[in-house]
């Protein structure tokens, strides 16, 4: 049973979510939503769900609580509740594209500027979708001509649903990318489709570094991010690492000769090389902040319900990971970037 929505201003839940909803119908956000083609008479439709999102509960339940509590509608400072139809036929009004460029463009905002060479942290978790079908066991022959598949999760076994790959900025904790697979394909497999995710939104910049877990591995990865994307990827090593080797396969791209200062163009490839090499050498140093990716997953689980969803599409999957990930970003945008004040959020 659903915990009633009774506001209480001196509980520290009840304060987070007053600061959330002042950034959500913020000025920013307004200008953000008319630069995707969302017109901000909809900002009510998008604070239905962050609500419902934030406890964890269904949007019809929101919208129930609010039409039976004045108090709640003061404290969203909402007048109209529409009914939950008229939510999923605006959440389906627009498409995934305009969902990115909005969560992305709202964190941009309100979240602390990028330096330079900055460093970001990439990990991957489960989407686990609750089917709900009966609770009858799913077989491959269920799945057939669906958007989704079965994965494997170390941590959860076998499930249904898709991999979320998420990259956050590590001084802010702010998330910048994140890309959806169908399953659970290896992390290996999809490291090249990363960067060019990264580099394709100008979010990695020539000399950023890039921390991977050991899932990422791979002599050809750490190359291809120096040569090809220009990055420096920690990538933990695994067991049978030979940094001799690496170095041995690390050489300048052709396409640098066709510069017009071949040169500086090579001191810039050495000074990657260079970094890489003393990084690597102490990979371990970087665990704890690797770690902190972690940390933003758990509150994203726990906390804001994407245990498990309720979504049955990858469209719609894609569009409430959104609204998941930018519910993170405003969290960790209000100075809750700790590992404690994290980890007693996940806990609530």
């Amino acid at each position: 049973m659903n915990t009633p929505l009774i506001t209480d201003e001196k509980d520290p839940k009840w304060v987070l979510l007053g600061k959330i909803l002042g950034i959500v119908s913020s000025r920013r956000v307004k200008q953000e939503m008319a630069k995707q083609g969302i017109s901000p008479v909809n900002l009510a439709g998008t604070m239905f769900v962050l609500i419902a999102i934030f406890f964890s509960v269904d949007i019809s339940y929101v919208i129930s609580e609010l039409l039976k509590r004045a108090e709640l509608r003061r404290f969203a400072k909402l007048v109209e509740i529409p009914e939950a139809k008229d939510i999923y036929r605006f959440l389906a009004r627009f498409d995934e594209k305009q969902f990115i460029g909005l969560v992305l463009g709202v964190l941009g905002s309100i979240c602390v500027k990028r330096g330079r060479n900055r460093v970001l942290i990439v990990d991957s978790t489960d989407v686990s979708l609750d089917l709900n079908w009966f609770r009858k066991k799913i077989t491959k022959a269920d799945l057939e001509g669906k958007e989704f598949k079965w994965g494997y999760s170390p941590s959860k076994g076998y499930y249904v649903g898709y991999k979320l790959t998420l990259v956050i900025e590590y001084l802010s904790l702010r998330p910048v990318a994140f890309l959806l697979h169908q399953g659970s394909p290896g992390d290996a497999k999809i490291y090249e489709e990363i960067l060019e995710e990264l580099k394709r939104r100008r979010i990695a910049r020539d000399g950023d570094t890039i921390i991977f877990d050991k899932g990422y591995y791979g002599y050809k990865n750490y190359a291809m991010g120096i040569s090809r994307f220009k990055v420096i990827s920690v990538i933990f090593p695994r067991n049978n690492f030979k940094m001799e080797k690496l170095m041995a396969m690390l050489s300048y791209p052709l396409s640098i000769f066709n510069r017009s200062n071949p040169e500086k163009e090579k001191e810039f490839y050495r000074g990657l090389v260079k970094s890489l090499k003393a990084k690597l050498e102490n990979w371990k140093k970087y665990k704890p902040i690797r770690g902190m990716i972690e940390d933003i997953f758990k509150l994203a689980k726990n906390a804001f319900s994407l245990k498990n969803l309720h979504r049955y599409t990858k469209r719609s999957v894609k569009k409430f990971v959104c609204l998941h990930v930018l519910l993170v970003g405003i969290v960790v945008s209000l100075g809750i970037n700790s590992k404690e004040e994290l980890q007693k959020i996940a806990e609530w």
